[in-house]
């Protein structure tokens, strides 16, 4: 196996290569973490870096980008994941140890949109140029669906003409983050925006042989980074910043005020939330439920919500004890 030779810069980028190969076997998708370790590789080819994987090493290169708290913890995660794989072949390696960064990193507070700001992201959406083309109106439907069903922009991305049962109102959403498939239900509104949308876009040429859901006239299918792109550009029209907010907004946080408005919406119906949840987490495509949970810890009208539940339920019990 490549795995056993010895970690030297210029062997650095095949090993990281290995390790992705026997992850993706397990069944892992490796988008984010592969960019990252390429980037690490030549970090080390271009220091001139020799031997194995080294704490040292690993500090440079997570600190040397400048990013954010978040994409600094991203590159350690990433580092020590392949270390732990490096150091059953070289015990020369060193992994780095979760509190290198100063403590455990965690996810950072959402931006919950608010809906004059979706109705001000899908308004510049449809000014996209051409004006008459189906570019503005794509734009427009995907964000819209993104704030309807909560999905993930690669999921919206991949679908196919196939994958959008618009008689059953229904999304085959295939190969997800974690190499699932599920169904999704959609609202009679959402089913009928993308009726209308379907309709249009078949009304234009389609530049390649794609049989994706989502096109442009000059574009056989989208990209999420295509999209994200897009999105920068009509983040900076709005003069969106982090001012006044919990941070700047990005496309995944309409995917976080999908899952916080119905978890607000079960809350304030008097719904079981607990039984809820479950069902919410399956839509949503999460790997675990904690995942679903982090919610509620993690903006202000959950947390308060959630308060009054447990202050409820606490005096409940100490009746039950008088």
């Amino acid at each position: 196996m490549a795995g056993g030779h010895p970690m030297t810069a210029p062997g650095l980028a095949p090993l990281v290569e290995d390790y992705l190969a026997v992850r993706r076997r397990l069944g892992f998708q490796l988008d984010k973490p592969a960019a990252l370790l390429a980037g690490f590789a030549r970090y080390a080819d271009e220091a001139g870096h020799q031997g194995p994987v080294t704490t040292g090493l690993t500090l440079r290169w997570v600190l040397s980008s400048g990013s954010g708290r978040e994409a600094r913890a991203a590159r350690l995660t990433a580092v020590r994941g392949f270390a732990r794989y490096r150091a059953a072949f070289d015990p020369g390696t060193e992994i780095p140890p979760p509190g290198l960064l100063g403590g455990r990193a965690g996810r950072s507070q959402p931006h919950i949109y608010a809906d004059g700001e979706i109705t001000a992201l899908l308004e510049q959406a449809s000014l996209l140029a051409p004006r008459r083309g189906l570019c503005p109106r794509t734009y427009v439907t995907l964000f819209s669906l993104l704030a309807a069903t909560g999905l993930r922009l690669s999921e919206a991305c991949r679908l196919e003409i196939g994958d959008v049962d618009l008689a059953g109102g229904v999304l085959t959403i295939r190969a997800t983050k974690f190499r699932k498939s599920r169904l999704v239900p959609l609202h009679p509104t959402a089913t009928l925006a993308l009726s209308r949308y379907a309709s249009d876009r078949d009304g234009y040429p389609n530049p390649g042989p794609s049989g994706s859901f989502f096109r442009t006239e000059r574009k056989p299918a989208l990209t999420a980074d295509t999209v994200e792109h897009t999105f920068s550009r009509l983040r900076q029209r709005l003069g969106w910043t982090a001012a006044g907010r919990a941070r700047r907004p990005v496309i995944h946080d309409l995917r976080h005020t999908f899952a916080v408005r119905r978890l607000v919406r079960f809350c304030e119906d008097g719904t079981d939330v607990e039984r809820k949840i479950l069902a919410l987490s399956t839509y949503l495509g999460h790997a675990r439920i904690r995942h679903t949970y982090w919610y509620l810890t993690a903006v202000p009208e959950l947390m308060a919500i959630t308060s009054q539940r447990f202050e409820q339920f606490a005096g409940q019990s100490q009746g039950g004890q008088a």
